[in-house]
């Protein structure tokens, strides 16, 4: 349980409008520049362009990153967005993140929320601040209710207050249980010796379900790294799922491994760390990544939307 966070800091703003929206952001943000803190701010578009405008000539003293470019897979926010800027910074940081937003899709909705419960391990012990967003005039009461279970410190209209249902790794259980593949899904088995055909098959049927190159090329990028690890970590052999949807194509590799490090895939190993660099591309390569286990088996789902 990640109960001992300082002098990290997590907190959701509850938010309505873009009135209460910049009040809440920006003195964040300017009390740490006052500070002399680095500050990144990785929000949707339209919200990003507010808080440019009203930063005025501030605005230069904070990268501006959008979120619904860089953070379309949940999965790569953590290692791609702010490991990536706070690892640039060996002193106190401040981040302004809004992975979820009302456009997000059924499918994207799980993997935030296992994004904001990582955050918690990602961070814990760091000086550093991330503050979160949530605007409760779009989001629906169970969103802001897992707001309060991955956010140790909630912001509301009427101040701070501590989160009485802070619990990211009941979170992380409750959204990380697998699912099946749909009727007509296409299966294939591998082992080690059909690491090479595997790939080339799933590249010839992304071909035929409509997925151009250079994102072809990726799918099948990602696929081979996801069979590589389940022939090195999984139990030496695998089953692959393919199946299209109505804008995308998905895949799945399931194997009898058990994950056992939750940030797997979310934080960049060392420079001398040999391997734990598949799963991490993975999730810079794919438009969502949704990874389910219980012991003994492990599921990776990725999704490249057509």
């Amino acid at each position: 349980m990640v109960d001992a966070l300082g002098p990290f800091r997590h907190p959701a703003l509850l938010y309505r409008g873009d009135t209460e929206y910049l009040d809440g952001v920006i003195p964040f943000l300017l009390e740490g520049l006052d500070r002399g803190e680095p500050a990144a701010v990785a929000v949707p578009g339209h919200n990003l362009l507010l808080i440019e405008k009203a930063l005025e000539d501030r605005a230069h003293e904070v990268r501006l990153i959008d979120m619904q470019r860089a953070g379309r897979n949940p999965g790569a926010i953590l290692p791609s967005v702010l490991h990536a800027f706070a690892g640039e910074h060996d002193g106190p940081v401040r981040l302004v993140g809004e992975p979820i937003w009302a456009g997000r899709s059924e499918a994207e909705y799980p993997a935030c929320v296992v994004h904001e419960a990582l955050i918690n391990n990602a961070f814990a012990g760091r000086d550093l601040a991330i503050l979160c967003p949530y605007d409760v005039g779009a989001l629906p009461p169970p969103v802001l209710a897992d707001a309060e279970r991955t956010h140790p410190e909630m912001w509301g209209v009427a101040g701070p207050f501590r989160s009485p249902h802070f619990d990211p790794d009941g979170v992380r259980e409750d959204f990380t249980r697998p699912l099946e593949p749909p009727p007509g899904a296409v299966e294939r088995g591998f082992d080690l010796g059909q690491l090479a055909s595997v790939r080339g098959f799933a590249e010839i049927w992304a071909a035929r379900n409509g997925l151009r190159r250079p994102r072809r090329d990726d799918f099948a990028l990602a696929i081979a790294e996801l069979t590589t690890n389940s022939v090195l970590y999984g139990g030496g052999t695998g089953v692959l799922w393919l199946w299209a949807e109505a804008s995308q194509v998905v895949a799945e590799v399931t194997d009898t491994g058990t994950i056992t490090e939750p940030l797997a895939g979310r934080i960049p190993p060392s420079a001398t760390t040999l391997g734990g660099r598949g799963l991490l591309l993975v999730n810079r390569l794919a438009d969502l990544v949704r990874q389910y286990w219980i012991p003994g088996r492990t599921t990776t789902r990725i999704h490249f939307t057509r």
